[in-house]
């Protein structure tokens, strides 16, 4: 995965609900209440987008914040997924 990306999918999700990373690599909205769980498959994470980046004002500043990226990069890390910094936009 891609760390821009994730922000990108966290911006446009950002008041629809929270952001499951899966272990194939993929993204879905989930439900804020979402239990954890589709089908017997827990998802790598839940990535909360307001929580996130609903502070910043431009979608730039949080696809260029070292500290945001590094965050979501940490995360993913620790709970298995592999993520990879993509070249500045």
């Amino acid at each position: 995965m891609i760390t821009q990306d994730i922000v990108q999918k966290l911006w446009d999700s950002a008041g629809y609900g929270n952001v499951a990373v899966w272990g194939d690599d993929t993204m879905t909205v989930v439900p804020i209440d979402y239990p954890g769980e589709t089908g017997g498959k827990k998802p790598l994470i839940i990535l909360k987008p307001i929580a996130l980046v609903n502070q910043y004002e431009l979608l730039d500043f949080a696809l260029h914040d070292e500290e945001l990226l590094t965050k979501i990069e940490d995360a993913l890390r620790t709970a298995g997924g592999q993520v990879t910094r993509g070249p500045k936009r």
